[in-house]
């Protein structure tokens, strides 16, 4: 594998991880596309980690602040006393649903859903599903306001993610807008939410390498730190750009790119 390659698929993981597309659709679609051969799963934990590495920076702050006053609130016995400590167990709830799929699923969806031809119809129905919750959601309620439920169907939502082509970040912020999150707060609330899921299946997946005593299936380390790098820079801009983005604009080019892709993915499936 060149380093080109990997920095391509570095910077579709980057993208594709935080915008409301599917990473996963992308990275079976682009090396199915282009005929370029499965880099494996080295080179997978390399690119979550890049997308790791990210959400962590741009987040650090936020992270910091509800680790202290989790601690704080579980001294002082108020573990609920302000936001921030609610906040934090929110995200605990809404990473349960997620963890616990991941776990008993992932085999399942790793051998039977990586076709391009499920993530037709996975890419296109979240885009109505997005389009409509959008229209639908009256996107009057802040993240201070979410409630338990929020957090519980958010988390079930990230769940279903793990079916290519659903998107983490758009069927989660989908959640939010049928429970009349704002648009910012959804968003916001996907990227934290899904940092744990993140961080956690790239050090599962590096447990599970090390284990099986894999030493890289060929590839090198300027390939892979390549690889991290593009993700790692590309996703702390889309973050940025997103958050930006949705303050003053809708969903609607996401669900057209989606719509577009399951359209072209279906046109080159039939081909052959």
């Amino acid at each position: 594998m060149e380093i080109f390659s990997a920095v391509i698929l570095g910077i579709i993981q980057g993208l594709t991880e935080f915008l409301p597309v599917s990473s996963s659709a992308h990275l079976i679609l682009v090396p199915w596309f282009f005929g370029w051969e499965p880099e494996g799963l080295v080179f997978d934990v390399a690119l979550h980690v890049g997308t790791a590495l990210a959400v962590l920076a741009f987040f650090a702050r936020d992270w910091v602040r509800l680790a202290r006053e989790t601690v704080l609130g579980l001294r002082e016995g108020a573990p609920l006393g302000n936001p921030d400590r609610k906040l934090a167990w929110l995200l605990v709830v809404g990473t349960i649903p997620a963890a616990v799929a991941g776990l008993w699923l992932e085999e399942l969806v790793e051998a039977r859903l990586r076709s391009p031809l499920i993530t037709v119809f996975t890419l296109a129905g979240l885009a109505l599903l997005l389009w409509y919750a959008e229209r639908r959601g009256r996107q009057s309620r802040p993240m201070a306001r979410y409630s338990w439920g929020d957090a519980a169907w958010i988390g079930i939502g990230q769940a279903i993610a793990l079916v290519p082509g659903v998107s983490r970040s758009g069927v989660t912020m989908t959640t939010a807008l049928l429970r009349d999150s704002d648009r910012v707060s959804a968003a916001r609330f996907s990227f934290l939410l899904s940092t744990p899921v993140i961080v956690g299946a790239g050090m599962l997946q590096a447990c599970r390498l090390l284990g099986a005593g894999d030493g890289g299936a060929g590839l090198e380390w300027p390939v892979l730190l390549a690889g991290v790098a593009a993700a790692a820079v590309t996703g702390f801009l889309c973050i940025k750009f997103f958050l930006r983005y949705l303050e003053r604009k809708s969903f609607t080019p996401f669900v057209i790119y989606r719509l577009l892709l399951a359209a072209v993915v279906l046109a080159f499936y039939l081909k052959g």
